[in-house]
């Protein structure tokens, strides 16, 4: 079974005959079997040579890159073995004509409004006064059908995301302080883990739109640049209430990550070693939780969710079945 790999220990990693050789600087070192690895998270010092670089590309592995403040640098991208000219050409068509592009960035709007409310909804379940965030949030998610441009959308999407983060001192069972959404850099603990949550997520996206034949960096929501896959970004709005807010909430609540986790740097809040590994742990375990999926009928990881999700985004652009985005339902 194939897994991602995360190395925390400064370093080499190379090829060893049909592996991955990872020598800590301790001098110990570990084979990891090429067809056990699916993509590999660096966030330490590590050395590379040319004859990996080829190998991984060779298996089309993707790698990704986190600097010393846990910020997401990059990613090595292999070049893409399954390409589709009729796909590109139906993706920059979806991009450039305004009613296609603005029926996907709704989608992905609508649908995270949505699993943002199923969010609050489940914690009002479970007593938490959050009945008001609900009501604004609902207002708003209505009023998105109506919109005229991307622009408008974002601002809509952006006011969604602030009324939900108000709740957020209600969930959370620790004093966690938190105000606003602050990004660059993050200011507290919430801020920290939703900047290092969020860029997982998206990094895990990118593995996922590799092994299609989409091109990450023509999206619809988010605008395309240069210096980043933007496609990725789109599909991360459905995802982030079920993988990283819901994780969130988890490790405060259960008291697996607090305060003792963190040491202030400059002006922002830094986590611990001990404190990323541990987040990055219940990461992958809840990409590993299955649920019944409604159409298949069977067992599917959230992880295989994702996938799903650009597939059923590959049979709209090919006019096979409209997109629509997935939903939480419990």
């Amino acid at each position: 079974m194939q897994q991602s790999y995360y190395i925390f220990s400064n370093g080499e990693i190379k090829r060893k005959d049909n592996t991955l050789q990872l020598i800590k600087e301790d001098g110990i070192k570990s084979d990891i079997p090429i067809e056990r690895v699916y993509d590999i998270y660096v966030f330490s010092e590590m050395r590379f040579n040319t004859k990996l670089i080829n190998f991984l590309a060779q298996k089309g592995i993707c790698v990704h890159f986190f600097n010393y403040y846990e910020f997401y640098s990059g990613s090595f991208y292999p070049r893409e073995s399954k390409v589709s000219g009729n796909l590109l050409i139906n993706q920059v068509e979806y991009y450039t004509d305004h009613e296609k592009r603005l029926y996907l960035a709704q989608e992905f709007v609508i649908t995270g409004a949505y699993n943002i409310y199923r969010n609050l909804r489940y914690y009002k379940e479970r007593d938490k006064p959050v009945e008001q965030y609900m009501k604004e949030i609902y207002a708003l998610r209505n009023s998105l059908q109506y919109v005229k441009n991307v622009k408008e959308l974002m601002g809509f999407e952006g006011n969604i995301r602030k009324t939900y983060y108000d709740a957020w001192n209600i969930i959370i069972n620790q004093e966690v302080d938190f105000d606003k959404r602050v990004k660059r850099p993050p200011d507290n603990m919430v801020n920290t883990l939703i900047s290092f949550i969020n860029s997982m997520i998206y990094t895990k996206v990118v593995s996922e739109i590799y092994r299609t034949q989409l091109n990450p960096t023509i999206s619809y929501l988010h605008e395309p640049f240069n210096k980043r896959f933007s496609l990725s970004l789109d599909i991360s709005e459905i995802f982030k209430p079920l993988l990283a807010d819901r994780l969130i909430f988890s490790l405060f609540n259960k008291n697996i990550i607090n305060e003792n986790d963190f040491e202030q740097e400059m002006n922002f809040l830094k986590m611990k070693d001990s404190a990323m590994k541990k987040i990055v742990q219940a990461f992958e375990n809840r990409l590993q939780t299955t649920i019944k999926h409604k159409t298949l009928n069977r067992d599917v990881s959230y992880k295989h969710l994702i996938r799903l999700e650009l597939y059923k985004l590959i049979k709209h652009l090919l006019g096979e079945k409209a997109f629509e985005g997935f939903k939480i339902w419990w």
